[in-house]
C-alpha cells in the first residue's frame, strides 16, 4: 500500500484559458507564502469557490501543518515551472524538507484563483539505462486492454541476453496510481527487482499500472480487477504468447495489494502462472491497516495530540460509512471498491491456487506488520510454501535504519540484494 504524503485538490475542470492575467508563479508563491505564515483564512481566500467548499482553511491548516512533522524541517523551495493542463495554468514547485522532497502543484483558472491543489513525493530523477556490458537488455512491451479496460499499457520488459527462451516474471504494482518502476519518493522497487532478477537470467516485465496511465478511466465506479487484476493477467498472457519466453514458467510477483490479490490474479490467469511471490502483502482487512497506518504515522512523535485523535475519529468515520455505503468515498476511491478488496481472503486464495508461494516481510514494515505476517506463515502449510523475513528492511524491501516512516521513501536506497537473490534461487528451484 502507498500512502500519499498529502492531497489537496478539486476537479480540475475544462476551463477556457482565455484570459491568462497574472503571473502563475507570483500566485503560486503568493500561496505557500501565506501557508508558511500560517495564514490560512487568507489562503483559503484565494481558492475558486468549489475549492472553498471542498478545502476550506482549518482542513488546509490541518494538512500543512503535518506535513514537517512526516518530512522534517522545511527548507528552501525550488524553481517554479509553469504548464498547461485542461485550459488551466499548473505551477509546479519543488518543496525540500529535511528528510526529502515533495511538491506542490497549484492549478489556477482563468480568474486567477486556485482550483486545484496537489501535494506529493517529487519525482526521482529518471534513472540510468542498463551498462552497456550488462548480460540483460530492456525493450518496450505493451501490455494489451483487458475487460472493460480503454487501452494498452506501456511496459518494460528485462530480457536476459543468450539463448531462451527465458523463465519470466510479472511484477504486480501495490495501491494507488503507480508507475512501472513503482516510484515511492527516490526509490524505484520495481526497476531494481527486474534488473536484479534479468542479471540472473529471469525474463520480468513491470508495466505502468491503470489509473497511472489512463487516470481519467477512473471517475465512477470501478472494481478490483478493473484496478489491478485484469491487466495482470493480460500481462500474464502476453508474456505466454511471447516466442522469447518459457510459457511454462511464468511467475508473478505481487506487491503490498498486488500480493493481496496474487491468489485472485492465479485464478483468472487459469493455469498460466507457475508460482507467485508475494513482497509485503496484507493478510488482514485493507481498512484496518488503513486506520493502523495512521495511528502509527500521528504517534511517532511519542503521543497523539487531540488534533490528531480528531484526525484518527474522521478516518474511522468515513471507514465506518465506506464499509456501509457503496456510494462513499475514501481517498478519492468508491465504497464499492473497498467493500470488494475487503471482501478478499487473500491467504484462502493463495491455498485455492495450489501454486507454490514464497513469501517475503520486512522486520521494518509499518504498514504490512506481524499480523499479518503470523496469518500467512499460520495459514499456508506445506512444502510448497516458502517464507523469508528480513528484520532490516522496510514496505520497499529496502534497509531502514532508526523507526521506520513515510520519510523512510524519501531516503534514496536500493532494495535488498539478498531478497532478490532468493527470489531467484526459488524460482529456478521451482523450475
Amino acid at each position: 500500500m502507498k500512502l500519499l504524503t498529502a492531497l489537496i485538490t478539486s476537479a480540475l475542470l475544462g476551463v477556457s484559458a482565455g484570459a491568462l492575467a497574472a503571473e502563475p508563479e507570483a500566485l503560486a508563491k503568493r500561496l505557500l507564502d501565506q501557508l508558511d505564515a500560517g495564514h490560512y483564512a487568507e489562503a483559503e481566500a484565494m481558492f475558486s469557490a468549489q475549492m472553498k467548499a471542498a478545502v476550506p482553511a482549518d482542513k488546509l491548516k490541518a494538512v500543512w501543518e503535518s506535513l514537517p512533522a512526516q518530512m522534517g524541517a522545511a527548507g528552501e523551495r525550488g524553481t517554479p515551472q509553469v504548464v498547461e493542463a485542461n485550459g488551466m495554468r499548473v505551477v509546479v514547485v519543488p518543496l525540500q524538507y529535511a528528510n526529502g522532497r515533495l511538491k506542490a502543484q497549484v492549478a489556477l483558472d482563468k480568474d486567477d484563483q486556485v482550483a486545484g491543489f496537489l501535494i506529493q513525493p517529487d519525482a526521482a530523477p529518471p534513472a540510468a539505462a542498463p551498462a552497456a556490458d550488462a548480460n540483460f537488455s530492456e525493450v518496450d512491451f505493451s501490455v494489451p486492454a483487458s475487460g472493460s479496460a480503454g487501452g494498452p499499457l506501456p511496459g518494460t520488459l528485462a530480457l536476459p541476453k543468450g539463448k531462451g527462451p527465458f523463465p519470466a516474471i510479472v511484477l504486480v504494482h501495490g495501491s494507488g496510481p503507480q508507475d512501472r518502476d513503482e516510484t515511492v519518493g527516490a526509490n524505484r522497487p520495481f526497476l531494481d527487482i527486474a534488473r536484479g532478477l534479468a542479471a540472473q537470467g529471469i525474463a520480468v516485465l513491470r508495466y505502468e499500472k491503470r489509473t497511472h496511465a489512463h487516470p481519467q478511466d477512473f471517475k465512477g465506479a470501478f472494481s478490483i480487477d478493473d484496478e489491478t487484476t485484469d491487466d495482470a493477467v493480460s500481462a500474464i498472457n502476453a508474456l505466454a504468447a511471447d516466442a522469447r519466453i518459457d510459457p511454462k514458467h511464468i511467475y508473478m510477483l505481487g506487491h503490498s495489494q498486488g500480493g493481496l490479490l496474487a491468489g485472485r490474479i492465479a485464478e483468472h490467469a487459469k493455469g498460466k502462472l507457475a508460482g507467485l511471490v508475494l513482497l509485503a502483502a496484507p493478510a488482514r482487512p485493507i481498512l484496518d491497516l488503513l486506520a493502523e497506518q495512521n495511528h502509527y504515522l500521528l504517534g511517532l512523535d511519542g503521543s497523539i495530540s487531540s488534533k490528531d485523535q480528531t484526525h484518527l475519529d474522521a478516518l474511522a468515520a468515513s471507514i465506518a460509512e465506506v464499509r456501509r455505503n457503496p456510494e462513499a468515498k475514501l481517498m478519492e476511491l468508491p465504497g464499492s471498491f473497498w467493500q470488494q478488496l475487503e471482501q478478499v481472503d487473500p491467504v484462502a486464495d493463495v491455498r485455492a491456487s495450489k501454486l507454490p508461494a514464497l513469501l517475503l516481510q520486512g522486520g521494518k514494515d509499518f504498514q504490512v506488520i506481524d499480523a499479518d505476517w503470523k496469518r500467512w506463515t499460520e495459514g499456508l502449510k506445506g512444502t510448497q510454501y516458502q517464507f523469508h523475513h528480513y528484520p532490516a528492511l522496510n514496505h520497499l524491501g529496502i534497509t531502514s535504519s532508526g523507526k521506520s516512516g513515510l520519510a523512510d521513501y524519501q531516503q534514496a536506497g536500493h532494495v535488498d540484494a539478498a531478497l532478490i537473490n532468493d527470489i531467484a534461487t526459488w524460482m529456478k528451484k521451482a523450475r
